[in-house]
């Protein structure tokens, strides 16, 4: 027999070859693409929650720099910036922006609550009399609301 003869024999011509993969390892690659996609959906779902919720911080930090607008306006009083009205021809942007209401206080200072859509989750501006800010929110430890259930960090 010939070299030829000796390389034909050793390797077969009719596609019986151990090429591929075999039903259990696809079925071991299809169950590790099952756990990934089950660790990685619920983060990703969560985080269309917390664009709504960033669009209502954003909106309440809007809404703060229009009173402090309007406040300037009417000699540091806030008791005329609470109508939606005026607020949205100081910021134009206020027109298509979600929910959200001023209560002036009677000594200085004033409460702005924004609901997020959807989640109807609350963030809020507080400012104090003495001039101090507080950013509560609601629910805590949900969506853009930390479990310290204050937005200011963020």
């Amino acid at each position: 027999m010939g070299r030829r003869a000796v390389v034909e024999a050793v390797t077969p011509r009719n596609g019986d070859s151990e090429a591929g993969f075999t039903l259990i390892e696809l079925l071991v690659v299809m169950l590790i693409l099952g756990i990934l996609a089950a660790i990685a959906l619920p983060a990703f779902f969560n985080q269309k929650e917390k664009a709504y919720d960033a669009k209502a911080k954003e909106t309440a930090h809007t809404v703060q720099v229009a009173v402090e607008a309007c406040s300037t306006e009417n000699g540091g009083e806030y008791k005329n910036c609470k109508a939606e009205a005026t607020l949205e021809k100081i910021e134009p942007t206020l027109k298509s922006a979600p929910k959200f209401t001023v209560k002036p206080k009677k000594v200085g200072g004033y409460l702005i609550k924004v609901t997020a859509e959807t989640s109807e989750d609350k963030f809020e501006i507080e400012r104090l009399p003495t001039g101090e800010l507080k950013y509560p929110c609601s629910p805590k430890a949900k969506g853009g609301c930390p479990s310290s259930k204050s937005w200011a960090s963020d």
